[in-house]
């Protein structure tokens, strides 16, 4: 399948490798019955992304990823997370499909019963896995690591690099084809967890290509591990921009990313990366309970607390609001 990225600048079919690792487009639905404040909101489920192994956001920064370990001719993968990172898990098992091994640097983070049964999975996948336990010594180990796997391709946490964040390029590009297609109306809103920054910044820039000008990308961040601001998403996305213009993308001249178009929430992160909240405890019960949408505490239950308070606050611009769900179980 054609990338929409490709299909809208085609001169990037020769410089910019995308290899399909889920079934596209993801479904849009109406949340009719779990959002009564609020007239229109609508959600776009990245969980059903992914043909096998772990879905979710991932898999479509992947898709970008991949085919440029291949091009340089790297065996190894080193990337990073917390102990129950489905980042991780998701490049192990989609790299492997490719010949390339995975090496992951892990920070400690609260154990439930999630992280453990994402350790199990960790642990059968095959994947090298360092126990890091902090951001701090993680940097002290990482020129080991990388001697120790023989210079591997580096990746950030999440994938966030300017190359993995067009995999969220593409789901604006997509987004946008369901709303010319009368799939859905175009969203005023688009409310999202961050965890890493890429899908964020992917977005930000992708609506911005896609001609949805007017729809506000809304973070809510659940990490207080990594630098996440309207200064870092923004730099990400214009580096995703050079990227682009490197590989021989000829972008509008009007290509600007709208500073009001991009805001960052924090009220919703509780004490800390992984801690659950009793917010996102009553959101996840309550996504299960009208909706048959599952949640989990980490990213996907803080963000759709998020979306209820904002909602009945009336603080979401009028107009339809987009909740993308970027849950990675399979």
């Amino acid at each position: 399948m054609t990338a929409y990225l490709h299909r809208r600048f085609p001169e990037l079919d020769d410089t910019l490798g995308h290899v399909t690792l889920g079934n596209a487009p993801t479904p849009v639905r109406r949340l009719s019955r779990l959002m009564t404040t609020c007239s229109s909101v609508w959600i776009k489920d990245e969980g059903a992304y992914g043909n096998g192994g772990w879905g979710g956001n991932k898999v479509r920064k992947l898709e970008w990823l991949l085919p440029e370990v291949k091009r340089q001719r790297r065996s190894t993968i080193l990337t990073f997370g917390g102990l129950g990172t489905n980042w991780g898990l998701a490049v192990t098992l989609y790299a492997r499909e490719f010949g390339i091994h995975t090496a992951l640097a892990l920070i400690d983070q609260p154990v439930d019963q999630h992280v453990e049964a994402q350790l199990d999975r960790l642990r059968a996948s095959g994947a090298d896995i360092h126990l890091t336990h902090s951001k701090a010594r993680t940097v002290t180990a990482a020129p080991y690591l990388y001697l120790r796997h023989r210079r591997p391709y580096l990746l950030p946490a999440g994938g966030s690099s300017p190359l993995g964040v067009l995999g969220y390029v593409e789901a604006a590009l997509e987004l946008a084809a369901q709303v010319q297609a009368g799939t859905l109306p175009a969203p005023s809103s688009i409310v999202t967890a961050v965890g890493s920054g890429g899908t964020i910044a992917g977005l930000h820039l992708g609506l911005t290509l896609a001609g949805l000008t007017d729809t506000l990308a809304i973070g809510i961040v659940v990490n207080d591990t990594l630098r996440l601001d309207h200064r870092s998403i923004t730099s990400l996305a214009r580096r995703a921009v050079r990227l682009l213009q490197s590989r021989g993308a000829n972008l509008p001249p009007t290509t600007h990313l709208r500073a009001d178009r991009l805001i960052l929430l924090r009220d919703w992160l509780g004490a800390g990366y992984g801690h659950p909240t009793s917010q996102g405890a009553d959101a996840l019960q309550l996504a299960q309970e009208t909706e048959h949408l599952d949640l989990e505490p980490v990213y996907t239950a803080k963000a759709m607390a998020a979306l209820f308070d904002l909602a009945a606050s009336s603080r979401l611009p009028e107009g339809p609001t987009l909740y993308l769900h970027t849950n990675g179980p399979r």
